[in-house]
């Protein structure tokens, strides 16, 4: 296993993403799509989960494909992002036809970050435009930690932030991650710089400063958030061609990529989501074996773009926790 290219999910070809922010509202959107339809699926841990059109993604149900999937900021407010995604597809042509229309299928799912200290007291609801910024912005390289859904993210320790990782296995198979980071655990061990990921880091990609030489007895049970101020958001994805039940799986065994980069994760006050993208641009040889090996690689990827949103993070005027960045112990 080893990186793509970028380092980024969009190693997978075929894939775009775009943000978009706004700095008074500290907050933004992220948008995942592809040149074409693709096979997406979704797998919900958390406890507080805020969702719109994942119904849809269940193997049973009629649609098998969507057009482009989003993560955004803002809670409920926030799920209005997919709609500025959806307009702009629409203008583009994406989407099934309905007679003379087209309708593009745009499932999203939102976290908290109403109470980050950005000014919140719109009169018409910001996001719907934020989607369609950031489906304008769509391409195959774009930055990480403060930025787009993550631009205003915290965690139990640190500012959060947007990140992404890559892998290619030895089959030639490319699997990605994209997440939101904004959990109610945190993402380093005790009082100290490592990271929970530190075990599937590659290259040094967040620090490389490995595991400490002793671990704490235990985590601070009380959590520094309130209820419903947080949750992990996340979109994996492959080149393989996967069918919709496959590409379930393919979020669920993602889901420990989560809760080995948070502690705690997947909790009552979360609304912990994984989304899983499948393109279909490479023939799976060994299906079975292949299917383990994009599991693994799904979760492995997920908990190194969990460490690199946050430790690519940047650090603003009015934060209301420190960056891992500006800490003494971050290396310089």
């Amino acid at each position: 296993m080893k990186p793509g290219v970028r380092n980024l999910i969009t190693d997978v070809a075929g894939l775009r993403v775009g943000h978009a922010q706004d700095a008074t509202l500290r907050s933004g959107a992220t948008v995942l799509l592809a040149d074409t339809p693709f096979v997406a699926a979704v797998n919900v841990m958390g406890g507080a989960p805020g969702t719109r059109e994942t119904d849809l993604l269940a193997p049973d149900r009629l649609v098998q494909q969507v057009d482009a999937l989003v993560l955004s900021g803002g809670s409920a407010f926030g799920l209005d992002a997919a709609s500025g995604v959806a307009d702009g597809l629409r203008r583009m042509g994406r989407g099934f036809a309905v007679g003379t229309q087209r309708v593009p299928i745009v499932p999203g799912a939102i976290l908290f970050d109403l109470l980050n200290g950005g000014n919140k007291d719109w009169d018409e609801n910001p996001y719907k435009q934020l989607g369609r910024r950031a489906l304008a912005e769509a391409g195959t390289d774009f930055l990480l930690g403060t930025i787009g859904a993550g631009y205003g993210a915290a965690t139990g320790r640190w500012k959060g932030g947007l990140g992404s990782a890559s892998c290619v296995l030895d089959s030639g198979i490319t699997v990605g991650a994209l997440v939101a980071v904004n959990a109610l655990g945190s993402v380093t061990i005790g009082d100290g710089p490592q990271f929970w990921a530190a075990p599937w880091e590659l290259d040094g990609e967040f620090g490389g400063l490995g595991l400490p030489t002793h671990f704490p007895a235990e985590t601070d049970p009380l959590p520094m958030k309130r209820m419903g101020e947080a949750t992990t958001i996340a979109i994996v994805a492959t080149d393989a061609a996967l069918t919709q039940a496959e590409a379930q799986r393919i979020a669920t065994a993602a889901q420990d990529g989560m809760a080995r980069a948070i502690v705690p994760a997947h909790t009552l006050l979360d609304g912990d989501l994984v989304f899983a993208a499948a393109t279909g641009s490479w023939h799976m040889a060994d299906p079975l074996r292949d299917l383990f090996q994009i599991g693994h690689a799904a979760a492995c990827c997920l908990a190194r773009a969990i460490a690199r949103g946050v430790h690519a993070a940047h650090p603003m005027p009015g934060d209301l926790q420190p960056c891992w960045q500006s800490h003494p112990f971050a290396p310089r």
